[in-house]
Order: structure tokens, then sequence, then C-alpha cells
């Protein structure tokens, strides 16, 4: 299959970011040829897509055959393989498929990887892409107790979802879900851990395919993962553990792992008197505040790192402290005519007061566009401005089967001590947050259906002193929404 082809558009990575920049680019120049190489069989596309106000946006995510997007883009063509070498100083790209791609422009839209928390272990999964999901669901069959490592937004949902299985949940932190929101905000949702589930027999908004095992299916031969889950990748694959009753969710906080063990390890260790006390199960974990724990097996769920490794072999990208792709505010990384969007790089513009980085859906999907923007405004020599997704930060998600809207500094990032919180909450309905510094509105947490996303948007874009309302802001007798209309 090798061949040598001359083109003018190249974009790596079949995920959110990487598809929604091929579309762009396939859409916007109908004439050239846009590749597209992607270590999995299936893409990520966006749809439902729906703008909610000024910056705030929801969408559902389809995983699709590739064959759906060449066929709404005669001009795009995906090819399944995963990326052998980067030259990118001669613009020279090898697919591990023998393909040799001379681009003019390259978009690395390659996702993160794991942070597996040890490699190699048979008992640790980790939990990334459709096939470790559908492995997850199979194991978890036949399990009585999982140890779930993590506090991000796939341990959230995990712990929430799962059924017919003990659950000890650790994490390092002193509240969960320390990423989105506050302690209090934690206390809100803790009750829906122990509660009885409520029915969630909701349709899906996608289709799933299945990738085919036996071969080519299977993300690339160097083991390359395919692109990471859907917001919603729990839903139309049930997660049933091995016992008729569910045995709850247990969470140590503050705690590492200090040490996984097989069962043959166990036995061999200092625990092995312990072995009565505990049971017997194919894997332990041993915690740093000096609990043990058997279980079938540990979920580790400790977010990613960018997957910059197929592209640094004999290149000079600037990396950025967190291992991300460093990109300019036109998506440029260090190396000529070389972009990146989503989880592999790295903002290294001066950002704005109210908006900060964060490896989600929606960042990927607005990184994915601009990118193919400015690379499309590049190649026509037309200026361009930072796109206003980028004034504000804006996420819309669910947690606990509650709706989740964060806004700008929602967790006062960055404030330091310069700030004050308003917060309201009715127990098991919703919960609401609001931060200020001088009297300014600058971030929120709007957990539940509170309808206020867009005042409090505009309150936020138009820093409107707020300081001669004070407690009245948040007083549900009010309603806001007229208010400042």
């Amino acid at each position: 299959m090798a061949s040598d082809k001359q083109v003018t558009f190249v974009i790596v990575g079949g995920g959110i970011a990487g598809v929604t920049c091929a579309e762009q680019i396939a859409s916007q120049f109908p004439s050239d040829e846009v590749y597209l190489l992607t270590a999995s069989p299936l893409v990520k596309t966006v749809i439902n897509f729906k703008q909610v106000s000024k910056t705030l946006e929801e969408f559902d995510i389809e995983e699709q055959p590739s064959s759906v997007l060449e066929a709404k883009y005669p001009n795009l063509k995906v090819i399944q393989s995963a990326v052998n070498l980067l030259q990118a100083k001669e613009h020279l790209l090898l697919a591990e498929n023998g393909q040799t791609f001379h681009y003019k422009k390259l978009c690395l839209c390659s996702g993160g990887r794991p942070k597996l928390l040890i490699q190699d272990k048979p008992h640790v999964l980790g939990i990334r892409d459709t096939d470790s999901a559908q492995d997850f669901q199979k194991r978890l069959s036949k399990a009585k107790r999982i140890v779930v490592i993590g506090n991000g937004g796939i341990a959230l949902e995990l712990v929430y979802e799962v059924e017919g299985c003990e659950v000890i949940w650790a994490i390092k932190d002193k509240a969960i879900g320390n990423t989105f929101f506050d302690a209090g905000a934690a206390q809100f949702f803790i009750p829906s851990l122990e509660a009885e589930k409520k029915d969630r027999s909701l349709p899906c908004k996608r289709s799933r395919y299945t990738t085919d095992k036996t071969g080519a299916g299977h993300s690339g031969a160097s083991g390359e993962l395919g692109s990471a889950l859907g917001p919603d990748w729990h839903e139309g694959i049930e997660l049933r553990g091995a016992e008729q009753s569910s045995s709850g969710v247990h969470i140590e906080y503050e705690c590492e792992v200090d040490e996984i063990f097989t069962q043959q390890e166990f036995l061999q260790s200092k625990f092995s008197k312990k072995k009565s006390e505990l049971g017997m199960w194919p894997a332990y974990v041993q915690f740093n505040n000096g609990k043990v724990y058997g279980c079938d097996f540990v979920v580790s769920a400790t977010g990613v790192v960018p997957n910059t490794e197929p592209f640094l072999h004999g290149n000079n990208f600037d990396l950025a402290e967190d291992h991300g792709l460093r990109v300019d505010d036109h998506m440029r990384t260090s190396e000529q005519d070389v972009y990146a969007a989503g989880d592999v790089c790295t903002a290294g513009w001066k950002p704005s007061a109210l908006w900060q980085q964060m490896r989600l859906w929606t960042q990927a999907r607005q990184m994915g566009w601009y990118a193919a923007r400015c690379m499309a405004a590049d190649v026509l020599e037309e200026p361009i401005e930072l796109d206003f997704c980028f004034e504000l930060f804006t996420h819309i998600t669910k947690f606990f089967n509650y709706k989740v809207v964060l806004l700008g500094k929602f967790n006062a990032q960055g404030l330091g001590f310069d700030h004050e919180l308003l917060v309201r909450c009715t127990k098991g309905q919703e919960y609401v947050k609001v931060v200020l510094t001088g009297g300014r509105m600058v971030g929120a947490v709007l957990i539940g259906e509170t309808d206020l996303e867009e005042t409090f948007e505009n309150l936020i874009l138009n820093q409107m002193d707020l300081s001669r309302y004070g407690e009245e802001l948040l007083n549900p007798n009010i309603d806001i929404e007229d208010y400042f209309d």
C-alpha cells in the first residue's frame, strides 16, 4: 500500500478535535483533498449541536464508521493508520501502513492517553476508548468488588453508574469531583451515591458501532489507542456486577495507592497474615493510609497525559509543563506549518481573565474548529483574531443525573483570597454557587435545572458591579432573569 502523496491538509486523530478540524477544512476547501489519519476504525462526530447562548454550547457525540464522514465530504479521505514518523522540517509524515504524506499544513489532534497507575498489571484497567469500556463491562459482569482510583469525570460517572458490585473509591482529595466543583457541591452529590437510582432509561442520543476485533479494528499495530469516550459513554452498556443487590460505594478520602498485588504477590507479602480477614481476591490494593482492600480488579481513572509520543523524535516541538504541544493564539506549534488542537496541546497564549484550559469535550470541539480556521486563514493569507469562545470558560455536562453548568473561574481558580462566594442550595434539587471579585461576577457553578446560565453568562461578560445586591442576588424569590434583562 506504500504510496507518496503531495497534499495540502493532513489531520491526525479521529477524536472530536481532529474530526471537527477535518470537517471544517473539507467544507472550506472542497477542491483540495483532505486526509484524516486515525488509529481507530471509528471516528467521533458532533451531533445535535446547539448554541445555548453567546459562549455556552451543548452537543452529543456519535461514534461513526469513517465511511459516513467520507460520504458527507467527498474530498475527505480517512486513513486508518497510526503515525510512524513525523519529519516536520521536511513537511513529511509517514503512516504505519506505509503511506507517506508531503503536507503543506498539518494539524495534530492525537488526544491524551490514560495516566495508568501501574503499567502492565493484569488486574489494572484504564478506561479511555470504546474498546477499554467494553473490556470493563465484560470484567464487571463477573465482579463482586472493584477499586476505582481517580476523581475526574470518568470516575464520577463510573461510581454512580455501576450496580450489583461493591465499589471502593479512592481519591487523593478531601472531596469528590474537585476538578469540577468545591466541597459544598460535592456534599450535594453524596446522597445520590447512597440513594436508589432514578429511572435512567432515557433514549441514548448516539448510535454505537463495535470495532472488529479480528484485525484492522484494533487500535493500530502499535497498540495505539482509539479516541476518547463520549460524555455519555456508559449509556447503552450495562454496568452490572455479579451481585444481585448493590453493595454501595465506600469512599477513601485523601489517599493514594502504595502498591497493587496479584493474589500470588499478596500471599508472599507481609500482608499475607491478613488473608482470613481480607478474604481471597484476584488483586489487592494497599493505600498510603495503611488500609488494604481485596478486589476483582482495579480501575485506573486518574486522567490523561497529552499523547505527543509519536511526533517528538527528531523534531523540535516546544512542550509545556504538562507535556502538551505548546500552541500560540493561532493554534500553531513551534514547528512551521504544524498546528495542534484538543488534549494533545497546551494553550501558550496569555488567556483571558475568565478562561482556562481544561481537557474537556467542549474545548476539543472549539479548538479543532478554530485550528481549521487558522490553517485556512494562513493558506488564504487572511488575518484572523482569537475566537470569542476563548473569552469565557463554559462547560455543560451531567453528573449523577444532574445537569451541571460551569462558567468562568467557577472554582475561583487563580483568585487567591481576593474573592467571595454566594451559595444557594436546595437539597436534592439544585446547587448554585457564584464567585465574585470586587463586586463583579467572575464564575459560577449551576447544578440542577436552574435556568440561570444565560443570565450569569451575561453578568460575567459585561462585568456589571453587583455589590449593591449582596446576597439578594441568589434570593430564590427574586426572578433574577427579569432583573437583569
